[in-house]
């Protein structure tokens, strides 16, 4: 396989933060002054790095794993402040709905009945039309934005039921149909352009600000798509649907040690040879559009590239399926192809085979590592920092999927804790947080990355996501008090003292603060 330049990522350190979980009087977070805020405060505590969950248009459940486009913007994310500059909406039509009760977790249920009302506004008033910016963007989003922006809008024409419901004539694309409903429907299909325009042109000014301050945004995207998705409806050829479009094997992972019966996403599986017909061209355009928006892109469950877990439709678990092999390399020459200088992490987390561990290699990915997992007591654990063998990796505190530390610590055996406290030469428990970050700090992997929740030491009260649960999930959100219990200078002085603050950055004073640690 001719793999191209590799592009490395700088050591550094980075903050675990969901676009979602920043403060916001609007109930969810956006990308407007508290955006923009955050990254000033990664600035000063000297990170390099800020990473986001998936940011596309969340569907049932709430979770950005299960986006209606895996190349759209969320509209929750569109600030309404911006909105009112522009003139668009103003500050009475905004306060109509009642947006929060806890400033504590988002109430999608709140945001999802007066948002798109408030954004529709914007747009009946909007001139976005005439603009050349608007163009361009069309023009560049052409793969997707068409076919995305009919679909939300034929969803909102059937009661926002899942396209499997839908008419069968729409359902199944039939050539008249779309004519009839791209013609009956053009109003609310502007409308999703107008939503997806604007959040671009927010997404884009946080990330140039961002990227001014030397700090890159790392950027997740699932490998797999929801069902109920535009990618699904419009490119039913590319998964493994039967004859009435619906899915004959979904995706998951088998029983382990965290779960008796593992876990079913219920994703559509691709038919990986139908996409190596096309010459990967969908994911081609997916990578493209990825690399737009991040500087970083972690691809998650990337060892489902070489071998996925497929489970029979039919099953409510994941007790009964079967492991096959998926396009690899083949897949990952035409990524590499069509994003040559994108920064790309490989989660690797899971069943790791020698092929995924080869490919890796090859491909010369950083993998993860979770400190977390690392915590059982067993002084031979890979995640532990003594038991890194390259620098080529990204250490995590932990992940959207697991407990806070603190959580995480509260829940160990006494044996457990033992080892800890020992392994972290610690006497007192309350002092782990900060040793367990500061030993990742001083670990030889390139990039640790911290989740917010971690470096605030709360509880599991603020975790984002138990997975195979829906309900509680994706809720917990940052408040503005809480900026102050941070120690910014410490962190900064960490940052220097073991080679991951920017070295650019580095004048006289700041090499004080190597005199003060």
């Amino acid at each position: 396989m001719n793999m191209h330049t590799i592009q490395k990522l700088n050591r550094g350190a980075g903050i675990l933060m969901p676009i979602s979980a920043l403060p916001s009087p609007y109930g969810i977070g956006t990308l407007g002054r508290e955006s923009y805020e955050f990254v000033d405060f990664l600035y000063r505590a000297g990170y390099q790095y800020w990473q986001v969950l998936p940011v596309g248009p969340t569907s049932f459940g709430d979770s950005p794993y299960q986006s209606f486009s895996a190349f759209a913007g969320n509209p929750y994310f569109i600030d309404f402040n911006y909105l009112v500059e522009e003139k668009l909406i103003s500050e009475k039509e905004i306060n109509t709905y009642l947006w929060q009760e806890d400033q504590n977790f988002v109430d999608y249920s709140k945001i999802y009945e007066g948002r798109f009302q408030v954004l529709k506004s914007a747009f009946l008033r909007s001139r976005h039309k005439e603009t050349k910016e608007y163009r361009e963007f069309c023009e560049d989003s052409e793969f997707w934005l068409d076919d995305y922006s009919l679909y939300m809008a034929v969803k909102g024409h059937f009661d926002n039921k899942e396209w499997l419901s839908w008419d069968e004539d729409i359902r199944f694309r039939k050539s008249e149909a779309i004519k009839v409903n791209s013609k009956l429907l053009w109003e609310e299909i502007d409308f999703w352009k107008f939503c997806q325009f604007k959040f671009s042109e927010q997404w884009h000014k946080v990330k140039d600000y961002a990227n001014k301050k030397g700090i890159s945004i790392i950027g997740d995207i699932p490998l797999y798509v929801a069902l109920d998705s535009a990618d699904v409806w419009v490119h039913g050829d590319l998964f493994q649907l039967d004859e009435r479009k619906k899915p004959i094997h979904v995706a998951g992972v088998p029983p382990d040690l965290f779960s008796e019966d593992g876990q079913r996403w219920g994703n559509p599986l691709y038919r990986w040879d139908e996409m190596e017909k096309q010459d990967f061209l969908w994911w081609s355009k997916r990578m493209e559009s990825s690399a737009n928006l991040y500087d970083v892109i972690r691809i998650d469950h990337f060892i489902g590239i070489v071998n996925y877990y497929s489970i029979p439709a039919e099953y409510p678990t994941a007790r009964i399926g079967s492991w096959c092999p998926g396009p690899g390399g083949k897949l990952m020459e035409v990524v590499k192809r069509s994003t040559p200088h994108a920064k790309i992490i490989a989660e690797d987390l899971g069943e790791i085979t020698p092929e995924v561990k080869n490919l890796i290699q090859e491909l010369g990915y950083p993998g993860m590592k979770v400190l977390e997992f690392g915590l059982d007591g067993n002084v031979d654990n890979d995640f532990l920092p003594h038991n890194f063998t390259t620098t080529n990796i990204v250490a995590y505190t932990g992940t959207h999927d697991n407990e806070t530390l603190v959580g995480s610590l509260n829940s160990k055996t006494e044996e457990e804790m033992e080892f800890i406290l020992s392994y972290f030469n610690v006497t007192n428990p309350e002092d782990l947080p900060d040793v367990i970050i500061r030993t990742l700090y001083s670990s030889i992997a390139e990039v640790v990355i911290l989740q917010m929740q971690d470096l605030l030491k709360l509880d599991n009260s603020a975790r984002m996501n138990v997975p195979s649960t829906v309900g509680n999930n994706w809720k917990w959100r940052l408040t503005k008090k809480q900026y102050g219990s941070i120690e910014e200078e410490k962190l900064k002085q960490m940052a220097y003292l073991y080679g991951r603050a920017p070295k650019k950055e580095m004048d006289p004073d700041d090499e004080n603060i190597l005199k003060e640690v």
